[in-house]
């Protein structure tokens, strides 16, 4: 494993492009990289209750692992994000249970939501970053509302439409106004043009 970067959780943003998703943001510690990450409504739900301090009144499936890791004394070390492949962020758990360390293969969502539960640290990889990262200035101009809106209806066919460089200038902006959704479609395209050349 390279050298790994520390992610901290930005906020949860709703997806308009994938009905029913949220894209997870995460930014990088001491640095001005953001990674999204596009998770479903059950988990996005999870990780949002405890980012806003709700108990729900029955334990969730993530609290009730984490309570089953109390018991047996099972401690997350660390949560790893450590590859993208076809569309999918691969994640591993770091647990440790009597001074035995086991790594368990995890969807990215499910390890948020059990790492903010136990105030574990997240980890990706400079590799991930590089290629899957987008950067925020945050001196940019604000946008109004309905620029936002106009921006983020840009359809696939759109999109496949413009010239690399354009793209790459649309992701800057759409990262300046925050919009996390847009830009994680343009970065993808840019990504989808790139392996081809």
């Amino acid at each position: 494993m390279s050298h790994k970067i520390k992610l901290s959780i930005l906020g949860i943003s709703f997806s308009q492009v994938q009905a029913g998703a949220y894209a997870l943001i995460f930014s990088e510690e001491k640095g001005i990289r953001r990674l999204p990450i596009v998770i479903g409504t059950p988990e996005a739900q999870s990780i949002a209750i405890v980012m806003e301090g709700i108990t729900p009144p029955r334990p969730l499936t993530h609290d009730l692992i984490c309570s089953i890791w109390k018991e047996v004394h099972i401690v997350l070390k660390e949560v790893v994000i450590y590859k993208f492949e076809e569309g999918a962020f691969f994640s591993e758990l770091l647990i440790e249970q009597n001074g035995t360390e086991y790594r368990i293969d995890s969807r990215t969502s499910d390890a948020v939501a059990l790492a903010i539960r136990t105030h574990s640290p997240i980890y990706t990889t400079e590799e991930i970053m590089r290629n899957m990262a987008v950067v925020f200035d945050e001196h940019a101009v604000q946008p109004t509302g309905d620029q936002l809106q106009e921006r983020s209806e840009k359809s696939e066919e759109e999109l496949a439409g413009l010239r690399l460089d354009t793209l790459k200038e649309q992701l800057k902006e759409a990262v300046s106004e925050e919009n996390y959704e847009l830009a994680t479609r343009l970065r993808d395209e840019i990504n989808r043009r790139e392996s081809k050349s």
